[in-house]
This record gives structure tokens, C-alpha cells and sequence, in this order.
């Protein structure tokens, strides 16, 4: 049976979760299940098309954050405005779904943050709703935020997908939640040759960070941890792979900067490097598609994030035999093992990262340990057909569900009639 989807993604910016989400298309055995998409304008629904998956852009996807980072506070509160904008965008482009196509068998929000989204979907297409869970959650058990999100949840979501455990704990034990972990292509377990062009030169230990330059991914940190390794003498390279989340330009973009809710990254780094005469020792390559090719030009991957988990660079790298720096408190043994598969450190913390990186530095051997070590975890939890068909079996067990076939029956009624 054909299951079909309409996926809802958030964000136009393509960043870990978009390309998971295409990764998991693009494995789902053939013709098992039939996508649609509904994405904020930007580079995802580009993207998107270029896979022949019918794809409806709108200006904005409403959203309501409760993740440990991003929870409402201070001035951040008034990120609510926005949100409440961007309902009836997203209220015409579930209509613009319904009308265009067929009724689906699932919906699936691409980040619990489109909590809105999830609600709203259900009341539109009646089908079972599945909400990926991709950060990690303040309590769900206190505080108004923390109990609406779970009362919303409990009414209008059927499944919950947690991308790994270290999320799974931070949401309510008696909510229904699957660990579906993001999976990656077989071709990043083959290492390649050492790129050319910027990463050529005299041979010296070379950490990466990969991801948009926003702050809460912990690249000042990382520029900062590059600064203490000069002054103490290390050979070592820090290679930066992805760009500005956003353009910031005119009054909006001046705003966004006045209240903090927006930086340009790139900028400040450009001008940190020069002022500390970084200029030979960290190198900005920009955005590419071919992170593989990055991750075969490096020894060490950092992800010094702010938001105290491990990210999708980190189990990429993996494939490529490159163990990882960590900004995590608690690490979980199906992302990372601290001193098997990578070093755990604390968030916000660059002396700690450069202290890591000088173990590496003083202790080459342990790279590759670690990064064989990273690569056998990565085989065993992320490969993406296994999590692609553990997916899958979820879809179809909603759709079997009384309540999913009633609908699916109506599905077929519809078809015939029109």
C-alpha cells in the first residue's frame, strides 16, 4: 500500500533538518510513499522541487518554541509576533493542499516547534499526525508553556518521532514518542581523498565546523577556541563550512541586529580573524552540498552548539572515520561515547574546546582510534534505510489504525468522485 504524506517544514533555510528530511524521502523503498510538501519560502522548497515532489512555498510556517534554547523570554517574546502573522499564510497553503491535492493518509510536521502547524492539519485533513521532535524540550510536566504544549499535543499529534534518546528524555514519559534516528547514505562510509584548493597546503591537524553561522551553533566559540591554540603554539587548522542563516539588509535587517535577534556571523568572524592575525590559521569556505568531500578533509569535527545535544554534523562526520568535539552535559551512548567516539565538553565553554583539541594535537594516535570508533556507532544507529523503514512502519501502523482506514476510505470516495 502506498502510503501518502504531506510533510510540513518550517524553515526555508536548508540546514540538518531539511536534508534529513530528503534523505528519508529518498530512501523510503519505491513506491511506498507518495510526498507532498508544504515549506516556508527559501532554498528548501527549490530543493524539494528539483526531486519532482509536488511542493507548496508559503511566506511562513507559524511556530511555538519551548526547546531549552529557544524558549520565549525577555525581548525574544516578541518572535510571537511573527508567528501570529505567519497563521493565515499557512491557514492558505493548507487550503491551497486540500484543494490541489489528493486527501492524505499521514501528515507529518518536520519539528515540533510547528506545534500550530501540527493543530492546525489535523482540523484540515483528519489523517494522523506525526510531529518529528528535533531539539530538546523544556518540562513538559510544569510551567503554563510546558503543560499547553503537552495538552496540544496529547490532542491533535498521534506520534511523536524523537531524532535521538538524549531528546526522548527531555519529553513526557506517557506521551507516545518513537527514536527514529536520522540516517545517513552508505556513500559517507567510504572515505575519499584529501580534497585540493583551500585545504591544500603543509599538513597540520585540521578541526571543522559545519552548519549556518548562527550563534546558537557555537561558532564564536569555535573562532575564539582557534585564537587560545595560536597563542599556544598548536599546529592546527580550523576550516569554517556554511554561511549567514539569513541576509540581513535595510531596517528589518538593522532591527533584527538592534534586538539581538540576529547577527551578521560571517562578518564578525571576518573581522575576529583579522584582528587576532587568525588569517593562515582559519579558513571560511562557505556553503557546499558536498559535505562528504568536507568531511574527508578532516581530522576533527566540532559541533560547539549551544543547544547541549549532538547535532546532525557530528554523526556525518562519523561516516567519514572523523571523531567529534561535543558541547554536551549529558551525553547519550547512541550519539556519542566521550573519550571512545569523540571528547564531550561543555556548552559555551572555548577553553574547553581548545583543550580538546590539544589532547588531539599531543595525543595524534587518538584520531584515529576515536574515528574508527565513531564510525562503527554511526553503522550501527544511522544507517538510513533502517531508519527510513522504521519510519515507514510507523506510517503504516497509524494508517491501519480504525480511525485511518475510515479515513483512507473516504480518500477513495473522493478519488472516485472527483
Amino acid at each position: 500500500m502506498k502510503v501518502s504524506v504531506i510533510y510540513i517544514h518550517p524553515s526555508g533555510t536548508f540546514g540538518g533538518a531539511s536534508r534529513s528530511l530528503l534523505e528519508m524521502l529518498q530512501a523510503f523503498p519505491a513506491g511506498s510513499v507518495k510526498p507532498y510538501v508544504i515549506s516556508q519560502r527559501g532554498c528548501v522548497p527549490e530543493m524539494i522541487t528539483r526531486e519532482s515532489i509536488p511542493v507548496i512555498a508559503t511566506l511562513g510556517i507559524a511556530q511555538f518554541d519551548n526547546t531549552r534554547y529557544g524558549y520565549y523570554r525577555g525581548l525574544r517574546w516578541l518572535v510571537l509576533l511573527r508567528e501570529f502573522s505567519f497563521w493565515w499564510p499557512m491557514r492558505r497553503a493548507m487550503r491551497a493542499a486540500k484543494g490541489q491535492w489528493p486527501r492524505p493518509l499521514i501528515v507529518h510536521v518536520n519539528e515540533l516547534t510547528a506545534i500550530p502547524a501540527a493543530v492546525l492539519a489535523k482540523k484540515f485533513f483528519g489523517a494522523p499526525v506525526v510531529v518529528h521532535v528535533r531539539s530538546v524540550q523544556r518540562s513538559m510536566e510544569s510551567g503554563l508553556r510546558g503543560r499547553l504544549l503537552k495538552h496540544l499535543v496529547r490532542r491533535y499529534v498521534d506520534q511523536l518521532v524523537a531524532i535521538d534518546n538524549t531528546v526522548r528524555e527531555s519529553l513526557s514519559a506517557d506521551l507516545p514518542v518513537a527514536v527514529v534516528r536520522n540516517g545517513f547514505p552508505r556513500a559517507h562510509s567510504i572515505r575519499g581523498p584529501r580534497a585540493a584548493g583551500d585545504m591544500a597546503g603543509p599538513r597540520r591537524l585540521r578541526i571543522g565546523f559545519v552548519g549556518l553561522l548562527l550563534k546558537l551553533k557555537g561558532v564564536y566559540e569555535f573562532v575564539e577556541a582557534a585564537r587560545i591554540c595560536a597563542e599556544r603554539g598548536l599546529d592546527v587548522d580550523f576550516v569554517i563550512v556554511g554561511e549567514n542563516a539569513r541576509e540581513l539588509r535595510g531596517l528589518k535587517g538593522w532591527l533584527l541586529k538592534r534586538l539581538n535577534f540576529a547577527a551578521d556571523v560571517r562578518c564578525d568572524i571576518e573581522r575576529f580573524v583579522v584582528k587576532n592575525g587568525l588569517q593562515n590559521r582559519v579558513k571560511l569556505l562557505g556553503f557546499t552540498s558536498d559535505v562528504k568531500t568536507v568531511y574527508d578533509t578532516l581530522d576533527l569535527l566540532c559541533f560547539p552548539s549551544h543547544l547541549d545535544a549532538c547535532g546532525r554534523p557530528v554523526f556525518e562526520a562519523a561516516f567519514s572515520r572523523v571523531p567529534s568535539i561535543v558541547a554536551v552535559s549529558d551525553p547519550k551512548p547512541d550519539t556519542i561515547i566521550d573519550g571512545e567516539t569523540g571528547i564531550c565538553i561543555p556548552p559555551r565553554d572555548p577553553k574547553a574546546l581548545a583543550d580538546a583539541v590539544e589532547y588531539f594535537c599531543t595525543q595524534p594516535s587518538e584520531v584515529e582510534r576515536m574515528g574508527e570508533a565513531a564510525y562503527r556507532l554511526a553503522m550501527e544507529n544511522f544507517d538510513i534505510a533502517a531508519n527510513a523503514s522504521k519510519m515507514l512502519a510507523i506510517y503504516r501502523h497509524l494508517v491501519r489504525s480504525p480511525s485511518a482506514i475510515a479515513m483512507a476510505d473516504a480518500a477513495i470516495e473522493d478519488a472516485v468522485q472527483n
